[in-house]
C-alpha cells in the first residue's frame, strides 16, 4: 500500500481532472427527479470547499511534497489538523463524492467514489510512512489522539476562534482547486439539463451557464494575476 500510495503521491495532480472526466460517462441515472441529487450533491461538496478553506485559512499545512515525493518539513497539528489528521483530503473527497452525486451517475457513485476513496487511502498510509519515519513518537501521539478520516467535532469553535484566519492565503493557495470544481459542477449542470428529454431547461439556462463557466475563469485568472504579482502573499 505505501509503494503504491508513493506512486499515487506523484501523480496526485492528475487525480482531480481524470475523475472530473468520468462524471460524463453514460450512465443509469440513481435518481428520477433531478433535482435531488443536484442539491444533495450541491451541498455536500460546498461542506468540502468549506473544510478546505477552514484548514488552509487557519493554519496551512506545508507539505506540498517535494520533487514530486512525499515531504514535510513539520508536523502539524494546529488548526483542523487537531480534529482530522487530512482535513484537506477529506474536503477532496467530500467534493469529488458532492459531484458524483450530482451528476445522478451509477456507475460514477458506486465505482469512482469508493475508488477515489481507496486512491487517497493509499496516498495517506505513505504520508504516515514518512512522517513516522521523521517524527517517530511524536507523530504516533498524534494518531493516537487524532482520527484519520471521520473528524471530531468537540472543541472545533474553540479552535476557529483561537486562530487568526488569513483570506489571502485561502485565496492564494486555493483558487485552482476552487475554479476546477466549480467550473466541473457547471458543466454537470449543463449536461444534466442537454440530456433531459424536455429541451426547455437546457434551452433556458444555457445561457446563463455559459455566462457562469466565463466568470469562473475570470477569477480564476484575477486570483493567479493576485499570486503571480505578489500583491496578495499567502502569509
Amino acid at each position: 500500500m505505501v509503494k503504491f500510495g508513493n506512486f499515487l503521491f506523484h501523480y496526485r495532480n492528475i487525480l482531480f481532472p481524470v475523475f472530473y472526466l468520468m462524471l460524463f460517462i453514460p450512465s443509469p441515472l440513481i435518481f428520477d427527479d433531478y433535482r435531488i441529487p443536484l442539491i444533495a450533491g450541491l451541498i455536500v461538496a460546498l461542506l468540502g470547499q468549506i473544510t478546505r478553506v477552514a484548514t488552509i485559512g487557519l493554519k496551512y499545512i506545508i507539505r506540498g511534497g517535494k520533487d514530486r515525493q512525499v515531504y514535510a518539513e513539520d508536523l502539524v497539528t494546529g488548526g483542523l489538523f487537531q480534529h482530522t489528521r487530512n482535513p484537506l483530503y477529506v474536503g477532496n473527497v467530500l467534493i469529488l463524492a458532492g459531484l458524483g452525486i450530482m451528476s445522478n451517475s451509477l456507475f460514477f457513485n458506486v465505482v469512482m467514489t469508493p475508488l477515489f476513496i481507496f486512491f487517497y487511502q493509499a496516498i495517506i498510509r505513505a504520508e504516515e510512512n514518512f512522517l513516522r519515519n521523521k517524527f517517530g513518537a511524536a507523530f504516533d501521539q498524534f494518531c493516537a489522539e487524532t482520527n484519520r478520516w471521520i473528524p471530531r467535532l468537540k472543541g472545533i469553535g474553540k479552535t476557529m476562534r483561537s486562530m487568526e484566519f488569513k483570506w489571502s492565503r485561502v485565496v492564494v493557495k486555493e483558487y485552482t482547486t476552487t475554479y476546477i470544481w466549480v467550473s466541473g459542477a457547471t458543466l454537470v449542470l449543463l449536461n444534466t439539463f442537454y440530456k433531459m428529454e424536455d429541451s426547455t431547461l437546457f434551452d433556458t439556462y444555457r445561457p446563463m451557464l455559459l455566462i457562469l463557466l466565463a466568470l469562473w475563469l475570470a477569477l480564476y485568472l484575477f486570483a493567479r494575476y493576485l499570486k503571480k504579482s505578489n500583491i496578495l502573499k499567502p502569509d
